[in-house]
């Protein structure tokens, strides 16, 4: 079997990685995801140990994710880890995955952020959070396929507000001084219920992220030592911003209160700093939603494109416009089914919660998966050269799986209608594979050559 051969430069620092990491990590899932949590858990000691736990599970991922990126360093990241240990079949439902759950859930799910802060800032009628919703999808992917690119200079301005806002509102939080009228101001939605496993499952959604970061690790100076240095000194720091913006929401917003608000930030600046304070925070959340939902349209779209170039019976989607330079036919398609899972959301009780339900069984699933190919592949090619091997083999990565499969079983147990979409989508995914004629176009797969972009 031909193979290609990466080996990517050793240019970037442990100091460097440190801020990539946190930079992809610190979303603005925080500004909506902790009243979620709120509504799952019975007490404040619960409240704040999913999220010390979502960080040792993040960590502990990261380690996994670090070993198999160093060792196989590819940029189609899980898709070319599941294809290895697995072959072309479980990596097409991966990428079938990303393009109809994953990748368009999250864009849904961002979009649903952005549509419910602005509506803070002005509402427009009984489905403000929907309109906004489906418009910045129909703007950012009308963007794209225009060719037009936020430049690295606004990127970076969009991700110092980003990290500035998560700081506003600790400060804030943490010097406001608490009126006993204010203990309590909104009432937990009734029905709610107390689920750590559905609690972990929106903590973890606002440490997604390292999983892309680990991808870096083939390119830090200093090696896998740097590697794990600059994952825990990373993570570490992100627990502890979260673990302190949730102190901030619990002791303005009391655990109720935080449980019963849509933008738990913006409610957090209207009791402490007035109308003003709402309007800023709000400002600055909806930008940051912006800016994620930008970057995760640009990158799915191009993930759809080498699916297009892997699968014949896609090859609709493998089609680049050199006007645009992007591929369009994957820009529409993309934007298309975010666009059914925004009116999903419409639907259901609540458009952000639905989302998150709908990707999650999904993406549990196939990190449970990635998480098996570790084992796999240490017995499938045990002579491959592993600069990091993960500490306390086979526990640490069996404690992985072991989680990864309870959060699976957590998003399907305590979840509605749209987990019961997503799997279906999934399933729907195995049947397009068993009509694909000869399991698509696999010689490009098996060759493990990477698709790339054209130029121009």
């Amino acid at each position: 079997m031909a193979r290609n051969l990466i080996t990517p430069a050793k240019n970037i620092s442990s100091t460097d990685a440190v801020f990539i990491i946190i930079g992809i990590v610190i979303g603005a899932g925080i500004f909506r995801a902790p009243s979620l949590v709120a509504a799952n858990t019975g007490s404040d000691v619960t409240f704040f140990l999913t999220w010390v736990l979502g960080g040792l599970v993040s960590f502990i991922g990261a380690l996994c994710y670090a070993e198999l990126s160093t060792a196989f360093p590819n940029t189609g990241g899980d898709y070319h880890f599941i294809r290895r240990a697995f072959g072309n079949r479980s990596a097409f439902l991966f990428a079938w995955a990303r393009m109809s759950v994953i990748q368009t859930g999250s864009i849904a799910l961002l979009a649903y952020i952005f549509g419910d802060y602005l509506s803070e800032l002005y509402r427009i009628g009984e489905h403000s959070s929907f309109i906004y919703a489906a418009a910045i999808i129909i703007i950012l992917t009308a963007i794209n396929i225009a060719g037009l690119r936020f430049g690295t200079g606004t990127q970076r301005l969009f991700t110092l507000s980003e990290v500035g806002g998560v700081l506003l509102v600790i400060v804030v939080g943490l010097l406001y001084q608490a009126q006993p009228a204010m203990a309590e101001p909104l009432q937990q939605p009734g029905g709610s219920g107390s689920s750590l496993g559905m609690a972990m499952v929106f903590v973890l959604l606002t440490f997604g992220g390292w999983n892309e970061a680990a991808y870096i690790s083939a390119e830090i100076k200093s090696g896998s030592r740097g590697m794990v240095k600059a994952l825990l000194i990373s993570l570490l720091v992100i627990t502890l911003l979260y673990v302190l913006i949730n102190v901030a929401y619990i002791r303005v917003l009391g655990h109720g209160g935080l449980a019963g608000s849509s933008a738990a930030a913006s409610d957090l600046m209207k009791i402490a700093l007035g109308p003003s304070g709402g309007y800023i925070i709000g400002l600055l959340v909806a930008v940051s939603a912006l800016t994620s939902a930008n970057a995760t349209i640009f990158t799915g779209a191009r993930a759809n494109y080498a699916m297009g170039k892997d699968f014949s019976a896609f090859s609709g989607l493998g089609k680049w416009n050199k006007r645009a330079s992007g591929p369009v036919n994957a820009f529409l398609v993309q934007g298309g089914i975010s666009l059914v899972l925004v009116t999903l959301g419409l639907f259901t009780r609540n458009g952000f919660e639905t989302m998150i339900e709908y990707t999650a069984p999904v993406f549990w699933f196939f990190f449970f998966l990635t998480g098996v190919a570790l084992f796999v592949l240490r017995k499938k090619e045990p002579d491959v050269h592993r600069p990091f091997r993960v500490p306390l083999y086979p526990f640490t990565p069996a404690i992985f799986c072991i989680s990864s499969a309870y959060l699976l079983y957590s998003s399907l147990a305590y979840t509605g209608l749209g987990a019961l979409v997503g799997v279906a989508v999934l399933i729907t995914g195995m049947v397009v594979l068993m009509a694909l004629p000869g399991y698509g176009n696999a010689t490009r797969l098996e060759q493990q050559t990477e698709v790339r972009a054209p130029s121009g």
